[in-house]
């Protein structure tokens, strides 16, 4: 339960699914449509959608057509669009006033990447007193291992393993996969 008083409401959160972000992800067209399946399902159960785009001088600039949401994902323009330039989605950003404004304590994250603004934001959401459930197939993150990561799958892996036990006093972390998530 959130620690955040008069936040019963639930979000979707969908994170940096952009162009240039996603294009070598791991397997990538299965998590966009696992996305895209959540999108739906908060819209018709007039969830809010509230989605997260990065931007960088140097690799992402606004505007660009790598900065772009991928096809596939459309956003309305009833739903909130949040810019952040730092991989937690709340850090100078109008996240929590786009949540707080809605009344929401617990968000439903998905998108990219699983190993810097997945893990960012999450362990955000929670320190902030939301409760956070990480959608286990819907995330992704690119291979790094040529820098010394782990591969992809064993990022993603650890990250729902991990996050599934994690515990705060006074909320919850949860992974659920895209068939199992509800937002009620």
């Amino acid at each position: 339960m959130t620690t955040l008083s008069e936040r019963p409401n639930t979000a979707l959160v969908v994170i940096d699914v952009q162009n240039d972000v996603v294009a070598g992800a791991h397997q990538r067209d299965t998590v966009v449509a696992n996305i895209s399946t959540l999108v739906d399902k908060a819209r018709d159960e007039g969830v809010p959608v509230v989605w997260v785009q990065h931007s960088s001088a140097e690799n992402l600039p606004q505007g660009s057509d790598g900065w772009k949401y991928v096809p596939e994902l459309v956003r309305q323009d009833s739903e909130a669009l949040v810019h952040k330039t730092y991989a937690d989605s709340f850090e100078e950003t109008s996240l929590e006033d786009v949540l707080a404004t809605a009344g929401i304590g617990h968000l439903v994250v998905t998108g990219a990447q699983t190993d810097e603004c997945i893990r960012s934001t999450i362990h955000g959401a929670v320190v902030r007193g939301y409760d956070v459930t990480l959608v286990g197939d819907a995330h992704t993150t690119e291979d790094q291992s040529e820098w010394g990561a782990p591969t992809p799958d064993k990022v993603i892996a650890h990250t729902n393993l991990y996050w599934q036990y994690h515990k705060a006093p006074g909320r919850t972390a949860a992974v659920a996969e895209t068939k199992d998530v509800t937002f009620g």
